[in-house]
């Protein structure tokens, strides 16, 4: 686990969330959400867009194997709910092969076996109906929309109960220096809190009430 990986796995979704709020960057993966309440999950995307079948139809899961350890499964699927593009076979492997976790827009089947595994897997929902020959492969390591979302390959993906945000990687640096900053501030409220001050006194020693504002807003 790198460096940046490793600090965004010590922060929730919502702190970092909050974090992208504050540098006005899209980031939260909308109504996507953990097949399991426990999964967590971070690492850096690789991305698969997914199209209408072709006739013949192409594949819906080869690149399995160029997937590294570490790394998440990014299935751009375009928000379908009606065919699957995740299933057993790929949790099985992925699970073998150490990869980090899925996120789908989309849905995924067969979710016992996730849960069973503990393998983190994050989508729009759980169906049974297959994707073959109605969806396909259309690109590998591409820009993808997950949640309205934009998610490059190299991006950094946390996912929580709450649900999966994404870090792009040419703001990285900012957005976990903002969710660090504010964890430390909201750390330093509950601790006031604790110690008897007021929730209005706290929040205004730290600055709750700016801690998301947009940088450069007054």
């Amino acid at each position: 686990m790198d460096a940046a990986v490793a600090r965004a796995a010590a922060l929730d979704t919502a702190t970092l969330s909050d974090a992208l709020d504050k540098l006005a960057i899209l980031g939260q993966c909308y109504r996507v959400s953990p097949r399991d309440p426990g999964f967590r999950m971070t690492g850096r995307a690789f991305t698969v867009l997914y199209a209408p079948a072709a006739k013949p139809a192409g594949t819906v899961g080869d690149y399995i194997d160029r997937v590294q350890p570490g790394e998440v499964v990014v299935l751009d699927n375009a928000g379908r709910d009606d065919c699957t593009v995740w299933g057993d076979i790929l949790t099985e492997l992925a699970s073998i092969k150490g990869i980090a976790g899925t996120v789908i827009d989309g849905i995924c089947r067969d979710s016992a076996v996730c849960v069973d595994l503990g393998y983190p897997v994050f989508s729009r929902g759980a169906w049974m109906r297959t994707g073959k020959d109605r969806v396909q492969v259309e690109a590998e390591q591409v820009p993808v929309t997950v949640g309205g979302a934009r998610v490059a390959p190299g991006d950094i993906l946390r996912g929580d109960r709450d649900g999966v945000v994404v870090i792009p990687r040419a703001h990285e640096e900012a957005v976990l220096a903002a969710a660090e900053a504010i964890a430390r501030a909201e750390e330093g409220i509950r601790d006031a809190v604790r110690a008897g001050q007021s929730i209005t006194e706290a929040r205004a020693a730290f600055g709750y009430h700016r801690l998301q504002s947009v940088e450069g807003r007054d």
